[in-house]
C-alpha cells in the first residue's frame, strides 16, 4: 500500500533537512559508480604510461576524456531535463556496464606485448571503450546538482554541495589506491574485473531508493527532445556576468589542462606506481576534509568572490610545489589544491542553483561543462608533444639546463615542472583580471538579489504532480528557442 501524500507543511519540514534518506541513498549509489568509474580512469592512464614509457600517450588520454566531455556535455544536459533523473542514472550505468564489459573481452583477447607499442590499435580501441564507460558516468554528474535543487533548501544547498564534493573525495580515495595495486599486480584484468561487479551491484540497487517524484522533475517542453542549445545560451546570457565566469573557467581548464595531460607522468618519474597510487589516496582524504569542512562553514554569502580568492590560492601553490624535485614538495602543492579545490566546485554550483530556472538546469550545468572543458582539449594534444620534444630536451641537456639547472634542476622531470610554473604564472595573471572585472561585480549583485527559490512539492515515487496556476504559460515560456524565453529579469526561479 503507498504511503499518504505528504501535506505541504510535512513537505517543507522534510525538504529543510537537507540530509535526508533519499537523499544519502542517492550518494552512495553515486559513490559507488564514480568510485568505478575513476578507478577505470586512473588504472588506464597508469597502464598506458607503465607498458609504453610515452607522455605522449598519455596525453592523448586525457585529450580523448577532454574532448568527450566536451561534446556530450549539452547533449547530457538535455537527456537529464527531459527525462526522469532516476532513469537516466541507471542507463548511465547500464552503458558503462556493456563498454566495460567490451574493454575486458579484448583485454583478454590481446597479447600483453601488444600494449607496449604506444601505435597498437588494440592499445587504443581499449583506451577508447574504457573512456566511454567513464563519459557516459558523466550523466550521473549532471543530473545530481539537479536533485540537489529539487531535494534541499537555497539556505542549506552550499552545504549539500559539500556532501557531494565529499563524495567526491571519497571516489579518489579510494579510486587512487586500488588503481595503483591492481595495475601494479595484474595489469587492466583485475580492474575490470572489479568495474563489471560493481556496477552490476550499483543497478541492481538504485531501484530500491524512493526518490520523490519532484514538481518539474522534467522540463515543461519535456516531449521536445532537441538538445536546444539556442535557449540554453539565451538563458545564460540574461543572467548578468554567469557567461564571463563559465568563460573564466574554461580558460582556468585550459590551463588546468597541462596538470591533467602531465601530472601523471611528474609524479611516477619519482615513485613507482603503488606509492603514487597511495599517495593519490592520502591526498584523497584531503579532498574529502575540504569538502566535510564546507557542511560545517558553508560558502559564505559572496560565492562568486569565493570562487576567485580560491583561484589566486591555488596557483599561488602551484607555482612553488615544482621549484624542487621533491615528492614531498609535490605533495605538499597538492595538499593545498585538494583541501580549497570542492569550494570552487561548490560555489559555482551553488551559483547556478540559485540563479538558473530549475527546468532548465541540466541543460545549463552541461553547457557550462561543455564550453568550460572546450579549451582543455586543445591544452592536453599540444602539451603531451610539447613537453616531450620541446621542454624536456630544453631543461636536459639544451639551453635550459644551462641558464637555469644550477637551482632548478636537470632532466626530463624538470621539463615538466618548468610547465607546471609557467601555467600557473598565466593562472594568477588570470584570476587577478576577473577579480577586478565589472563581470564579477555583476555576477555577485545578481546572486545577492535573487531571492531563496520556493519550496518544492514533494510527492512519493509514481504519483503525478498536481499541474500549478498558469503552468501552461510557464511551459510556453520555458520552450525551446530564444524567442520563448522569458525576460532575463524573471529568470530568478
Amino acid at each position: 500500500m503507498s504511503e499518504p501524500v505528504d501535506t505541504a507543511a510535512e513537505s517543507r519540514l522534510r525538504l529543510r533537512d537537507p540530509f535526508m534518506p533519499a537523499f544519502l541513498q542517492l550518494l552512495v549509489n553515486v559513490l559507488l559508480v564514480s568510485v568505478i568509474n575513476f578507478t577505470v580512469w586512473f588504472a588506464i592512464t597508469f597502464f598506458v604510461y607503465l607498458e609504453t614509457r610515452s607522455v605522449f600517450a598519455t596525453g592523448m588520454i586525457a585529450g580523448i576524456f577532454l574532448v568527450s566531455m566536451m561534446a556530450t556535455g549539452i547533449w547530457f544536459g538535455s537527456i537529464v531535463d527531459h527525462h526522469p533523473k532516476k532513469a537516466v542514472m541507471q542507463a548511465s550505468a547500464m552503458v558503462s556496464l556493456v563498454l566495460y564489459l567490451a574493454g575486458f573481452a579484448l583485454y583478454l583477447a590481446t597479447p600483453r606485448e601488444e600494449f607496449t607499442d604506444p601505435a597498437s590499435v588494440r592499445l587504443w580501441v581499449l583506451v577508447v571503450l574504457l573512456m566511454a564507460g567513464m563519459i557516459a558516468g558523466n550523466l550521473r554528474t549532471i543530473a545530481l546538482p539537479t536533485m540537489v535543487t529539487a531535494l534541499v533548501p537555497e539556505r542549506k544547498r552550499d552545504r549539500a554541495n559539500g556532501m557531494v564534493g565529499t563524495t567526491a573525495g571519497v571516489s579518489f580515495l579510494v579510486t587512487s589506491v586500488i588503481s595503483g595495486l591492481l595495475v601494479g599486480a595484474n595489469g587492466m584484468f583485475g580492474v575490470l574485473v572489479l568495474a563489471i561487479v560493481v556496477l552490476g551491484v550499483a543497478l541492481v540497487h538504485l531501484p530500491f531508493v524512493r526518490l520523490p517524484a519532484v514538481v518539474g522533475e522534467r522540463a515543461a517542453d519535456a516531449s521536445d527532445h532537441r538538445v536546444d542549445l539556442r535557449g540554453t545560451v539565451a538563458v545564460v546570457r540574461g543572467i548578468p556576468g554567469m557567461f564571463p565566469l563559465i568563460v573564466f573557467s574554461a580558460i582556468n581548464n585550459f590551463l588546468g589542462g597541462v596538470f591533467m595531460a602531465l601530472m601523471d607522468a611528474y609524479g611516477l618519474s619519482m615513485v613507482s606506481v603503488q606509492v603514487w597510487g597511495l599517495i593519490w589516496g592520502a591526498l584523497s582524504g584531503v579532498l574529502i576534509i575540504g569538502g566535510l569542512l564546507i557542511t560545517r562553514t558553508g560558502l559564505g554569502p559572496n560565492p562568486v568572490r569565493l570562487i576567485l580568492l580560491i583561484n589566486l590560492a591555488l596557483w599561488g601553490a602551484t607555482v612553488v610545489f615544482p621549484m624542487r624535485d621533491s615528492i614531498v614538495w609535490l605533495t605538499a602543492g597538492m595538499v593545498v589544491y585538494m583541501v580549497l579545490m570542492p569550494y570552487v566546485e561548490a560555489a559555482e554550483q551553488t551559483v547556478l542553483q540559485k540563479v538558473v530556472p530549475y527546468e532548465r538546469q541540466g541543460r545549463v550545468f552541461g553547457f557550462a561543462q561543455s564550453v568550460e572543458q572546450a579549451a582543455s582539449p586543445l591544452t592536453a594534444f599540444l602539451i603531451s608533444p610539447l613537453a616531450q620534444f620541446a621542454f624536456i630536451p630544453f631543461m636536459t641537456d639544451g639551453l635550459g639546463a644551462e641558464l637555469i639547472g644550477d637551482w632548478f634542476g636537470t632532466g626530463p622531470s624538470r621539463g615538466i615542472a618548468l610547465v607546471f610554473v609557467l601555467t600557473a604564472l598565466l593562472g594568477l595573471l588570470l584570476t587577478a583580471f576577473a577579480l577586478s572585472s565589472r563581470y564579477y561585480r555583476q555576477l555577485s549583485e545578481r546572486y545577492a538579489a535573487s531571492p531563496a527559490g520556493a519550496e518544492t512539492t514533494v510527492l512519493e515515487e509514481g504519483e503525478l504532480p498536481q499541474e500549478p496556476a498558469g503552468a501552461t504559460g510557464a511551459a510556453g515560456a520555458t520552450g525551446g528557442g530564444a524567442a520563448g524565453l522569458r525576460s532575463a529579469d524573471d529568470l530568478t526561479p
